[in-house]
């Protein structure tokens, strides 16, 4: 299921988190660190710039994760990957260690595009609908897309289910150029 440098370091976290009876605590500290991450580009710059030097790297991630009140895990191998020059691959990393983590609860992530803010019930209503269809747990991962103009484009495993009306209107285009 994973591979590369990221698989490995996902698969490591993953073992110590289960070996430690601290899946929960682990996930929670990943989620945290990928939200710090979508938010904040100059933490992303300092993860995959070669400017910075191993130490300086290790001593920010360090002050980071003290300030986020992460776990010893996930700060110990921020560390590690921060002394092999491996921060780069902390994104790939953090999705990878998702996919494990759900596959071990025995969930399925899909990833759903929206052209605006979905409420409750509409969430509540699609994850019902997925879990049946796909039959396992289904936890959402929901976005907003306002070039989709309408629809959504939701994605789970390898199939996708694209309704939005962008494709729907490239479509037409399509169509209508092979008609003159």
């Amino acid at each position: 299921m994973t591979s590369g440098v990221a698989g490995r370091y996902a698969t490591a976290l993953f073992e110590l988190a289960k070996e430690g009876q601290s899946l929960d605590r682990v996930e929670a500290d990943s989620l945290a660190l990928e939200a710090a991450l979508a938010e904040s580009p100059d933490l992303r710059d300092m993860l995959s710039s070669p400017v910075f030097t191993r130490e300086e790297q290790g001593n920010a991630l360090a002050a980071i994760a003290a300030k986020m009140g992460l776990g010893p895990i996930l700060t110990n191998t921020l560390g590690l990957m921060a002394q092999n020059r491996r921060l780069f691959v902390v994104p790939a990393t953090l999705a990878q260690l998702k996919a494990l983590i759900a596959a071990e609860r025995g969930e399925v992530t899909a990833e759903v595009r929206s052209a605006k803010p979905l409420t409750e019930t509409q969430t509540e209503a699609l994850a019902k609908t997925l879990s049946a269809s796909v039959g396992r747990d289904v936890k959402l991962d929901v976005t907003v897309d306002p070039s989709l103009i309408g629809g959504l484009v939701v994605k789970v495993g390898s199939r996708m289910i694209d309704t939005s009306i962008r494709a729907k209107l490239a479509k037409l285009q399509t169509v209508m150029k092979e008609v003159g």
